[in-house]
């Protein structure tokens, strides 16, 4: 390594020594040529100041970019360039100064002479360029001969970084049996070297170790199958080991290495094989349906959903009596029974059963069958089994309060292995607790122990034991239904007790109730109730019964105008008789209630019981509502009562008080005669003039008749003065104090009639409610109340005028 850094340094030098060589002779015409452009901006400005010469300054010192070699290794500080100015005359008066980027520290400049140095080895990869500023100035002044330039001393790169695979190790797969040239995975290397300066940097990548089996491609690192049909089966894993080499793979480059693990998936290239192609199995005839009775396996050497293998029976010997499934954890074969196994029938099966694979790749059909057959015998072995009924259940029938000791029926078991021991029959007492059932032991006919009532126990539920003579161990069951048939023994009756009603302007035919009736004696499918009116109530003008012949009948009006004030409720009997053996038949009362409706028929009104029973309400609910209903009907009665009474309220109260208008004064009056003390204006506006007036300041005692009017003319004003003085005179319940009262009279002909009710009198008259029929049904009630208290008191004073 030592050499090779040698022998690149004295390459480097040489080359360095001719470009710092021509560099360093434009550096000084540069130099002069900045001085010159420097002079010429003096003349510009002078010029511009008025003086009437131009000339070109140049610059007086310039360099170009300097370079300095990384990873320097000699024993001297490394020589990097030289800075000089066309002012240096070369008598020591100018001094070079170095400012920047490693200004000191890495760089050095001679002060005299504008040599630059490298103080210690430099890393491309840690920092490829310094800036720095360089200044000539005048040694003994220190004032700057030129302005502060800045320049950049770049690291070379030398070829001192191996490429690395930052990624590695890889871990790629690839499906089995693919083509050459498959895509496996790409490996990416990296030299940290300066990729634009020679080939330190340019990364050329091969195999090691994999071949032939992958390859890789030089410039892009991607690995690629190299043989064909590589079988996952035969090796499923592979490691291959990549290089990647610098200066494009030329003697001398750095290399770095990685590996990738390349992994052969797995795909459907292989059928199912069974390891034999015969099975032989032994089952016993004793085996539940369902059970499984052997397994079986086919082989398959792909791995995961590509050996998933599905077994099927072929048609023929065992195909209805065997099935097999898959067992998804290791992929065998259950056989399984589908029906019971029976020696003395058959004593062997023999049948193929199929594997193939459940998932097929077309890309492998061409290899052949994905599948694989065997044959399977299964011998079935004798076991000793208990006896057998000949059906699975038994039905039997018995009508009931038959005698004690009647057979019923029987049962039939049998021994069906080759010994065929004799059978004996028993009931099992659990099934039959009060022992209403016998049965012969050895013919199993089956007979009753006492009397059977359906009404009781319309079916009773027994099991038979049967059990073989010489293996009392081995018994059997079968389940005995006995059904009690029932004699009619009760008469039919209303399904329920049926309340209806009927409306007041309900028409004649209208049906006004659907009813049924029930029976509790046993239903059977012929079962019928016939309906019909009570001989005693044949001649009812109000109700009929029509039987609909399907099990129901109606309540149908045969009169219109029904009247609730006249009869509320109606009871009608109804006989029903079925059609058993012997016939019954019972009555049953229907109840209905005559009730207010709209004129479509919709319930209105009826009485509290009809209304509110069917909506389920309590007693004390309903003997709540019959309270306020009473309380109601009082208010409105004493009401009526009152107006008709026309009680007037006593004159004290009146809104127009006499007291309002009460005169005070001190002077005595002179008696009747004194008629200077009142103003007769006041009464020249009469109204109404009757002959007995009430006094307002008390409660009149007696009612007098009304006085006939009297003309407005002075006289009779007069009259009607003098007449109410005599009064108030001679009462003797007057106050004490003096009072003015006043009388109005409109007159005769006054259209407004009277205006105040001072003397109204209370006038007792008849009125009419009939008109309240007219305003439809809802206003029946209040007629009807009216009504009667109107007949109540023309009868009354009828009476009154008899006597």
């Amino acid at each position: 390594m030592l050499t090779r850094n040698c022998l690149l340094l004295f390459l480097w030098i040489l080359v360095n020594e001719g470009s710092v060589f021509s560099s360093r002779q434009p550096s000084s015409i540069l130099g002069r040529s900045r001085g010159a452009r420097e002079r010429g901006r003096s003349s510009v400005g002078s010029m511009r100041n008025g003086a009437a010469g131009f000339q070109r300054v140049k610059r007086g010192w310039v360099w170009n970019q300097f370079f300095v070699l990384e990873e320097y290794m000699g024993s001297d500080p490394q020589y990097v360039g030289k800075l000089h100015t066309d002012l240096d005359k070369g008598d020591s008066s100018v001094k070079y100064t170095l400012s920047g980027e490693g200004a000191g520290s890495i760089f050095t400049i001679d002060q005299t002479t504008g040599d630059i140095h490298a103080l210690r080895s430099l890393d491309r990869e840690e920092k490829p360029y310094y800036t720095l500023r360089a200044q000539a100035v005048d040694i003994d002044t220190n004032i700057p001969l030129e302005p502060e330039s800045e320049f950049v001393i770049k690291v070379q790169d030398i070829n001192d970084n191996e490429p690395k695979f930052l990624e590695g190790p890889y871990t790629a797969s690839v499906p089995e049996m693919s083509p050459v040239g498959t895509y496996v995975t790409q490996v990416t290397a990296t030299d940290a070297d300066d990729p634009t300066y020679g080939n330190s940097a340019r990364v050329v990548y091969s195999i090691l170790h994999g071949q032939p089996y992958f390859s890789v491609d030089p410039k892009t690192g991607v690995i690629k199958t190299a043989l064909p049909n590589m079988d996952r089966e035969v090796k499923e894993e592979y490691q291959v080991l990549i290089q990647a080499k610098d200066m494009g793979g030329q003697l001398g480059g750095l290399a770095g290495t990685t590996i990738v693990n390349i992994t052969l998936s797995d795909v459907n290239d292989n059928p199912p094989r069974f390891s034999k192609s015969f099975f032989h199995l032994r089952v016993p005839e004793s085996s539940a349906v369902g059970s499984a009775i052997g397994r079986i396996k086919a082989h398959d050497l792909d791995i995961g959903r590509n050996a998933e293998v599905e077994y099927t029976i072929v048609p023929g010997d065992g195909g209805a009596m065997f099935d097999i499934t898959t067992n998804e954890h290791n992929q065998e074969g259950i056989i399984i029974l589908k029906r019971p196994l029976d020696y003395e029938t058959k004593k062997a099966y023999t049948f193929k059963v199929e594997a193939s694979n459940a998932h097929l790749d077309p890309r492998f059909l061409s290899f052949g069958a994905f599948k694989d057959t065997a044959t399977v015998k299964i011998n079935v072995l004798d076991v000793d089994e208990p006896p057998v009924f000949n059906k699975p259940s038994y039905v039997m029938d018995v009508y009931e309060d038959t005698p004690a000791g009647t057979i019923i029926g029987a049962v039939t078991a049998q021994d069906l292995d080759a010994s065929s021991s004799p059978v004996r029959y028993s009931i099992d007492w659990k099934s039959d607790l009060d022992s209403y059932f016998d049965i012969d032991p050895v013919e199993g006919t089956i007979s009753t122990n006492e009397l059977l009532d359906r009404e009781n126990i319309a079916q009773h539920n027994i099991s038979v034991v049967a059990t073989k003579l010489n293996s009392p161990v081995l018994t059997s069951r079968v389940a005995v239904t006995v059904h009690v048939l029932d004699i009619n023994e009760f008469p039919p009756e209303l399904a329920s007790p049926y309340e209806t009603f009927v409306c007041e302007n309900a028409k004649v035919g209208q049906v006004l109730q659907i009813f049924s009736a029930k029976d509790q004696d046993l239903q059977s499918a012929g079962q019928q109730f016939s309906f019909r009116t009570s001989k005693e109530d044949v001649k009812n003008k109000n109700f009929t019964i029509r039987d609909f012949g399907n099990n129901t009948a109606g309540i149908v009006t045969k009169r219109s105008g029904f009247r609730r004030r006249l009869q509320e409720i109606y009871y009608l009997p109804v006989v029903i008789e079925d059609n058993g053996y012997p016939r019954k038949s019972s009555t049953g009362t229907l109840t209905i209630r005559v009730c207010g409706c709209e004129l479509d028929g919709s319930l209105l009104t009826c009485s509290a019981e009809a209304i509110f029973l069917p909506v389920g309400l309590s007693t004390g609910a309903l003997i709540a509502i019959l309270l306020c209903i009473v309380i109601l009907l009082v208010i409105v009665v004493l009401y009526v009562g009152l107006r008709r009474q026309k009680k007037k309220e006593t004159l004290m109260s009146s809104k127009e008080d006499i007291r309002d208008n009460v005169i005070h004064y001190d002077d005595e009056g002179g008696g009747e005669e004194d008629t200077h003390a009142f103003d007769m204006g006041t009464l020249r506006n009469p109204k109404v003039v009757k002959e007995n007036l009430f006094r307002r300041d008390i409660k009149p005692e007696m009612q007098q008749g009304p006085r006939p009017p009297v003309s407005q003319d002075s006289s009779d004003i007069r009259d009607f003065i003098n007449q109410r003085l005599k009064e108030h005179d001679t009462d003797n319940s007057a106050p004490p104090y003096d009072s003015l009262a006043t009388y109005a009279y409109e007159g005769d002909g006054s259209v407004a009639e009277s205006l105040s009710s001072i003397e109204s009198l209370t006038i007792d008259f008849e009125e009419d409610y009939d008109y309240l029929s007219d305003w439809g049904p809802r206003f029946k009630t209040l007629a009807g109340i009216f009504g009667e208290q109107s007949e109540t008191h023309s009868d009354s004073t009828n009476t009154e005028n008899k006597h």
